[in-house]
């Protein structure tokens, strides 16, 4: 799906194989900006694995300011027990800081809002980190809402592996 905006010379489109080197540098940039940069062990092969393989398990889409890759919003699929509707989480959300305040953040989470009510979904959702001021205020410019009673609970490398050994 290729998305014109109402914004002059910036393109959305759905990421392909071949953008797998840009797809990683966004991830890195975004990790910088984090302060998250020594937990970025992605490589190049397991993204093209994970998002162009044959079991899929995300998708990323690219924005383009002048045929220039400036931001990248990456997805997925979940599913609202609640609702008994899929919905889509939006793991990232990035654009090089150059290019920000000109809505093109904006552009890439209307652009996954429209896939979600094409697909049906009730509900997007995405985290953020407690620190981020701006971009929580973005947000809450949009229309989000903070679901502060819920509190992400993960489970990684060797206590995973011992998990899955029970």
């Amino acid at each position: 799906m290729n998305s014109s905006t109402d914004i002059p010379s910036f393109q959305i489109r759905a990421a392909i194989k071949d953008d797998v080197p840009v797809i990683l540098s966004f991830i890195k940039k975004l990790a910088d900006y984090e302060r998250l940069s020594h937990e970025v062990v992605a490589t190049e092969a397991g993204l093209r694995e994970t998002l162009f393989g044959r079991r899929r398990t995300a998708e990323v889409a690219l924005g383009y300011f002048k045929r220039e890759p400036v931001g990248f919003v990456l997805f997925f699929h979940n599913y609202s027990t609640f609702l008994g509707q899929p919905g889509i989480y939006i793991e990232d959300l990035f654009v090089d800081e150059a290019f920000r305040r000109r809505g093109f953040g904006r552009a890439l989470l209307t652009y996954v809002a429209g896939l979600a009510k094409e697909r049906r979904c009730g509900r997007l959702e995405w985290s953020v980190l407690d620190w981020n001021e701006p971009a929580i205020n973005f947000y809450k410019k949009l229309g989000a809402t903070p679901m502060s009673e819920w509190t992400i609970h993960r489970v990684s490398g060797e206590n995973l592996r011992k998990l899955a050994a029970v």
